[in-house]
């Protein structure tokens, strides 16, 4: 059977799309990305990151196809950032990577990787909307 948290896994989605998303079992928005991503026929590869959290390199990756930097998907709110002290740190980009990494828990989610070599954070409906719209045929 094929690791399907794995990067390098090519999943083909009903439209003949590539796609991945990176959830949280126990995320909510995560959950309702799923349902709206199967309803419209799409199946990506689902990675739980916090079971296989992604490596430095590839939060670099992600961060790059996002266009965002790693302030810009870091859960503040979360009581391990507050205890690092997070919301204060300077714009230090690797600094914020390897905390990241070190700390999957304070990654936004969910993240769809898609075929384009594009990828977004997909917690509002216009973002999945966009998704789904972006792999009709």
């Amino acid at each position: 059977m094929p690791d399907t948290h794995h990067l390098s896994v090519d999943r083909r989605t009903a439209r003949g799309a590539v796609m991945q998303i990176w959830v949280n079992p126990a995320c909510s928005k995560c959950a309702v990305a799923l349902d709206t991503l199967a309803e419209a026929g799409l199946e990506p590869q689902q990675r739980r990151y916090l079971e296989q959290p992604p490596t430095v390199e590839e939060l670099r990756d992600v961060l790059n196809r996002l266009r965002l930097e790693p302030w810009d998907i870091t859960r503040l709110a979360e009581p391990t950032a507050v205890e690092l002290g997070m919301p204060a740190w300077p714009r230090e980009r690797e600094r914020w990577i390897a905390a990241l990494a070190q700390h999957p828990l304070l990654i936004q989610r969910p993240i769809l990787l898609l075929e384009d070599g594009t990828a977004l954070v997909a917690r509002s409906h216009q973002d999945l909307h966009s998704a789904v719209t972006s792999h009709r045929g």
